[in-house]
């Protein structure tokens, strides 16, 4: 079975890597990876070949998109990627279109996916089933329900079925979806899409890190980067003050943090030894397993890189909107985590959470999202 999976990232990389998870459950079918942000240093499984649309993002004003090609004009690359989808799907024909978000969120992209999306349901590409990918929590929007009725229409309109990536004991969709029960077309909570570390990986890590058995090791990250500068210097400065001599700190900016600020926090670590600074490390989960502490922005895929590894954890949600503190306060509920305020005692926080111990209690939420959706999608073709 040919699939196309559509996911555009235009902040963190939480998508992303929720998108390659899903791809990566899908093992047994090619997997044509349409993706159209920036694209991180992220090996793919080899079922999914990667396809790069010219790079779209959001402003930092978050008002709308831009380039990320600074030397190209929007309409231009809006032009460029609505005909290249469409020239993919009438070369590829595949058998599903599976697409992250969309019309939950990627308003902004109709452009090219409602083309698509006419084409398919005029029958132009052969007989395809459209499935939307979508995660737990939605973010919250004041406009008088206008947005979940436009959702509504274009689920019934053209999709086949809705996944919901989340443990509905944490997270069910109607808590910030009211009009979940005008969907007419099946719905499937598949679990939440986790990332799983490596077996018996932490003694190999730590070794690696040049870490030893009596020190701790802290691990910091900002996710994707653009919005979690603030905190890493926070942990940075807290944990210097700390002089935590038995401890080590491996910090992960995130590949879009701004270079200004990531130089000023190789300067401000200059001559620590038990420091390491990178942006980004393909192997996150194996990281968390082998370290001790984690501080961390909380986007859905770190708090399950959390949930999977067993980390002691406290993060720091994103205040733009109330999705990632609902849904870390929701899992402080089942395993060790440390919700974080706008501005945290973070000397104080860093010192707590190095004293804690991992625990192997089951948290009973189910981690199994990427295998699941892949059945489902499976079965829904099979129909």
């Amino acid at each position: 079975m040919k699939i196309i999976h559509y996911c555009q990232h235009v902040l963190g990389m939480g998508h992303f890597f929720r998108s390659i998870e899903i791809a990566k459950g899908l093992d047994q079918e090619e997997v044509l990876f349409v993706a159209g942000g920036e694209r991180p240093d992220q090996p793919l499984p080899p079922n999914v070949k990667y396809i790069q649309l010219p790079g779209l993002c959001m402003n930092e004003e978050f008002g709308g998109l831009m380039p990320t090609d600074k030397d190209r004009e929007l309409e231009e690359v809006k032009e460029e990627r609505r005909a290249t989808l469409l020239k993919i799907f009438a070369e590829e024909k595949p058998e599903v279109f599976l697409i992250e978000l969309f019309p939950f969120g990627r308003k902004a992209f109709r452009f090219e996916l409602l083309p698509v999306l006419d084409a398919i349901r005029a029958g132009e590409f052969g007989d395809i089933k459209v499935v939307c990918s979508l995660r737990d929590i939605l973010v919250e929007r004041n406009d008088g329900g206008k947005h979940e009725e436009r959702c509504v229409k274009y689920l019934n309109k053209y999709f086949d079925l809705l996944l919901i990536h989340s443990d509905p004991k944490i997270a069910a969709l109607d808590e910030t979806f009211k009009a979940l029960d005008q969907i007419k077309i099946p719905y499937e909570y598949t679990g939440f899409a986790a990332r799983k570390p490596d077996a018996d990986v932490r003694a190999i890590v730590r070794a690696e890190l040049g870490v030893t058995e009596n020190e701790k090791l802290l691990i910091a990250s900002a996710g994707g980067g653009k919005v979690g500068g603030t905190l890493m210097e926070s942990v940075l400065q807290s944990f210097i003050e700390l002089e935590a001599t038995d401890s080590r700190l491996l910090m992960l900016t995130g590949p879009f943090l701004d270079d200004d600020k990531y130089n000023s926090l190789l300067k401000t670590a200059a001559g620590h030894k038990n420091i390491t600074i990178k942006r980004f490390a393909a192997d996150f989960t194996n990281l968390l397993t082998a370290g001790d502490a984690m501080v961390s922005m909380a986007g859905y895929n770190t708090c399950m890189d959390i949930l999977t590894s067993g980390i002691p954890a406290a993060v720091q949600p994103f205040s733009f909107n109330h999705e990632q503190r609902m849904r870390a306060e929701r899992l402080a509920a089942f395993i060790s985590l440390e919700v974080l305020p706008d501005k945290p005692d973070m000397k104080s926080t860093i010192d707590s959470l190095l004293k804690r111990r991992r625990t192997n209690k089951d948290h009973t939420i189910n981690l199994e999202g990427a295998h699941n959706s892949s059945r489902f999608i499976r079965e829904l073709r099979l129909s």
